[in-house]
């Protein structure tokens, strides 16, 4: 009979949404590719709830309910250490672990749409024996007592090109791009979806010639954008195509020569990230939160990111930088699996199994 040994981490994956999930993929593969066993818990995802302080504790909930599943499965053998993604997993842990994050209620849900989350929160974060952000700016985010000592493991999200060179054709790697436009608006109001509406009308405007273009709308199906329906260009230059699976998604990235996007707050942007590694120039409003493309935008081309987003976008499709794109995938490289894999393998996996 083969000997049964203890997993060596367990993931509470929150799951809430499809970066959340990605992330959480990316980790359990990182683990094992550093000689971990993972063992991964998936809440069943809740009903739609309408506050975000009911969401949280909906969400709270199903995340220890999942992971008292599998620690009851582990009862004889359980596994060495924890890793609760995001605080909101954390918040009703059924044992300490470490908590990975892009940001924190303390800086996503202000007022009174964190009023049991925030102190709650910051007790979870003085309690886990290790904190792992996405970013450092997720870490500055933080309350003052997650930041003290030296208890936190700065892990970014791989982000990759979604097409090799060594694993494609020529052809295939010259991809026209022929979709002007195109912009992820899985959270209409979040992402800012009226405001690059509205300066995707003005650029039309604006533009110089007779060329058509079009603006790409992914992550949110047409039902969900009748309320913006109004602001949409009329008779041609927004074309929504809904959610799609990521190899469709990044597909049509490949395809576009700007990235478009006015969030009102941004956690991370595993999106932005992902147009800048397929080519696409990203044009931006500043947002507040742990914005991980923002410094990496206004290096590329300080002209495409700030309020005139309309200017922007016209400045991005009429004279783009011949070198844009080269320069994004060496600004990327600090997001690479491969680096991901030696903060993994080299700091955090040492101190998980400590």
């Amino acid at each position: 009979m083969p000997r049964v040994t203890a997993v060596d981490v367990l993931i509470v994956s929150l799951g809430s949404t499809e970066g959340l999930r990605r992330a959480d993929d990316e980790l359990q593969d990182s683990l094992r590719r550093a000689g971990a066993s993972v063992a991964i818990a998936r809440p069943f995802p809740p009903a739609e709830i309408p506050t975000l302080m009911l969401t949280d504790l909906v969400w709270a909930h199903a995340a220890r309910e999942a992971a008292e599943k599998i620690l009851e499965q582990q009862r004889r053998y359980p596994a060495r250490s924890v890793i609760y993604s995001s605080t909101t997993a954390a918040l009703l842990w059924p044992r300490p672990g470490a908590i990975r994050f892009d940001a924190t209620s303390a800086g996503n849900r202000p007022g009174r749409h964190g009023l049991w989350q925030r102190p709650l929160e910051r007790r979870r974060l003085r309690q886990a024996p290790l904190l792992l952000p996405w970013s450092e700016a997720g870490l500055r985010e933080a309350p003052q007592s997650a930041q003290r000592g030296d208890r936190a493991v700065v892990l970014p999200v791989p982000v990759e090109a979604s097409l090799a060179p060594e694993s494609s054709t020529p052809a295939a790697r010259e991809t026209v791009r022929d979709i002007a436009a195109i912009t992820y608006a899985a959270n209409p109001s979040k992402k800012g979806l009226d405001r690059v509406l509205s300066a995707w009308r003005q650029a039309l405007a604006d533009r110089r010639g007779g060329a058509r273009e079009e603006l790409v709308v992914a992550g949110a199906s047409a039902e969900a954008l009748k309320p913006l329906a109004a602001l949409a260009p009329e008779g041609e230059g927004v074309r929504v195509v809904g959610a799609l699976a990521p190899q469709d998604y990044r597909a049509l990235l490949r395809r576009a020569r700007v990235f478009v996007c006015a969030p009102r707050r941004e956690d991370y942007g595993i999106a932005q990230l992902e147009a800048l590694a397929d080519g696409a120039q990203l044009v931006t409003t500043a947002a507040p939160g742990p914005y991980a493309a923002l410094p990496i935008a206004r290096e590329l081309d300080a002209r495409l990111v700030g309020e005139d987003l309309a200017g922007a976008l016209r400045a991005a499709l009429d004279d783009p930088l011949p070198d844009y794109a080269s320069r994004a995938l060496r600004a990327l490289a600090p997001f690479s699996r491969e680096a991901a894999d030696r903060v993994v393998c080299q700091e955090l996996l040492p101190r998980l199994l400590a």
